[in-house]
């Protein structure tokens, strides 16, 4: 009966330590970059031959704490319906807000 108990009360923190990495990867997807820094011209990327199944997810600047840091343009694994939008450098009032790439239904 104890070993029940013991058992049956550590079931809610079990719980609730599966939870907490999900809600906060969660929370990482949805934070927001917003700098006053506008981010340099893209650079011109060579792009590798088309590869089957995959599509070209090309570079873009990323900020990295104090500075735009570029990231290298890559395949991503193709989803039938869906397309892929790059991530992108939007300007508004006078401060640059980062969106993150990310599928849209066709």
């Amino acid at each position: 009966m104890a070993n029940r108990r013991q058992f049956l009360s550590a079931v809610p923190a079990f719980l609730v330590a599966l939870a907490v990495p999900h809600a906060w990867a969660q929370r990482k997807e949805r934070s927001e970059i917003v700098v006053n820094v506008a981010p340099p011209a893209p650079r011109e990327e060579r792009v590798p031959p088309p590869r089957r199944g995959y599509v070209w997810a090309p570079g873009y600047w990323r900020w990295e704490g104090r500075r735009h840091v570029w990231a290298a343009g890559h395949w991503v694994k193709a989803r039938r319906g869906y397309h892929w939008t790059a991530p992108r450098w939007e300007e508004r009032q006078g401060r640059h807000q980062f969106q993150q790439g990310r599928w849209e239904r066709d």
